[in-house]
């Protein structure tokens, strides 16, 4: 059953975080529905805009009756517009979207791979299956120390992070599918969770 709604958010915080902008929207009534994987949409622009695409962006955490929370990269004129707004404005968001992560019925080992701001969703996801008894391996990758994301944060939650940089300048050298088959084996995974660019995923 679908419980997404449109509704006219506040902004009631953002912060670089990063190379990248933490949001907060007030949404009270949207974020009681939030689960790990699911999307906002965010019309950007604002009112008599020619930019008439919403712009995607995983939920990174929900407050259940409070607010829900994104991670943005400045990439384009959309994205530009989203991080130049200021705390009390009003923007229109259609949330909760999308298909949730299919979650374990029993504790089992979990690698949770991401790249860059892909790592918006795993904080939320982690925290599930730690409360599922999962051990969770979890994998950050980017392709600079500047464009990693959540590596405290997950830390916390995950028995066991591991970072990679492109060029080496945090963690290990190299991708997140250099890291992958050690971190399956050290917890014998059964499930990888992946969020992040299209060529990280293939």
């Amino acid at each position: 059953m679908s419980h997404a709604q449109q509704i006219k958010s506040i902004v009631r915080s953002i912060e670089p975080v990063g190379e990248y902008f933490h949001i907060v929207f007030d949404a009270p009534t949207v974020a009681e529905h939030v689960e790990p994987g699911h999307f906002v949409a965010v019309a950007v622009g604002g009112v008599g805009s020619g930019m008439l695409l919403r712009r995607a962006f995983s939920i990174h955490n929900a407050t259940p009756g409070d607010s829900i929370e994104v991670i943005v990269a400045a990439h384009g004129q959309g994205t530009q517009w989203l991080t130049e707004t200021h705390v009390g404005q009003e923007v229109d968001i259609i949330a909760p979207l999308g298909k949730p992560f299919l979650l374990p019925t029993r504790p089992v080992g979990c690698v949770l791979v991401a790249g860059g701001y892909g790592a918006a969703p795993m904080g939320l996801l982690a925290r599930e299956l730690k409360a599922r008894g999962c051990e969770i391996e979890v994998i950050l990758g980017a392709a600079t120390q500047g464009k990693l994301f959540g590596v405290l944060e997950l830390t916390r939650d995950a028995d066991n992070v591991t970072v990679t940089t492109d060029d080496g300048s945090s963690g290990l050298r190299g991708r997140v599918t250099d890291a992958l088959p050690d971190a399956i084996a050290r917890i014998g995974g059964q499930a990888v969770y992946a969020c992040g660019p299209m060529p990280m995923l293939k």
